[in-house]
């Protein structure tokens, strides 16, 4: 089966980590400016834990330039892409923020055999699944008009949603 889905991989174009069994996608963000898509994927150590020393990784894959795989560079991880993660003292758990939003917290946690993200999504814990921003391009940096949310609810499974705008 991980044959098979590699070669469809493989075929399809896009460019996959060399460890891709050691990692488990968590939620992208897609933005208005093109189709590129920033990845956050958890990484596994061999035996299936999330790997203490870098239990996060975040990549684009650069769909508008053929599907090809590149780092965040040092100004979007600063700025706008990277993150901060630590353990919570419980050790049961990371606390993970974004560099562009500091103050909501994603909790990164195993359940079984997976690895979930999980926020507040309009009120509601939710595994997060995606952010879309929509930004202006004009300037040195873009302007964000807006950041939607999508997750599902952990308690009903219905789909969650909300949308942020930014504070001016």
């Amino acid at each position: 089966m991980k044959r098979l889905l590699l070669a469809a991989v493989i075929l399809s174009g896009v460019v996959v980590p060399a460890s891709a069994q050691d990692t488990q996608q968590l939620f992208v963000i897609e933005r208005s400016a093109n189709m590129n898509v920033v990845h956050y994927v958890a990484q596994l150590t061999k035996d299936g834990a999330l790997d203490p020393k870098a239990p996060v990784i975040a990549y684009w894959i650069m769909l508008a330039n053929g599907g090809h795989r590149e780092d965040l560079n040092l100004v979007e991880k600063q700025l706008a892409y990277g993150f901060t993660i630590r353990p919570d003292p419980s050790g049961r758990f990371y606390r993970m923020t974004l560099a562009a939003d500091k103050e909501r917290e994603i909790k990164v946690y195993q359940a079984g055999e997976d690895v979930k993200a999980e926020m507040v999504i309009d009120g509601r814990p939710a595994f997060l699944h995606k952010l879309y921003v929509s930004s202006t391009e004009s300037g040195i940096l873009p302007s964000v008009n807006y950041v939607e949310l999508f997750g599902r609810d952990l308690v009903t499974g219905e789909q969650r949603y909300e949308k942020l705008m930014p504070k001016r």
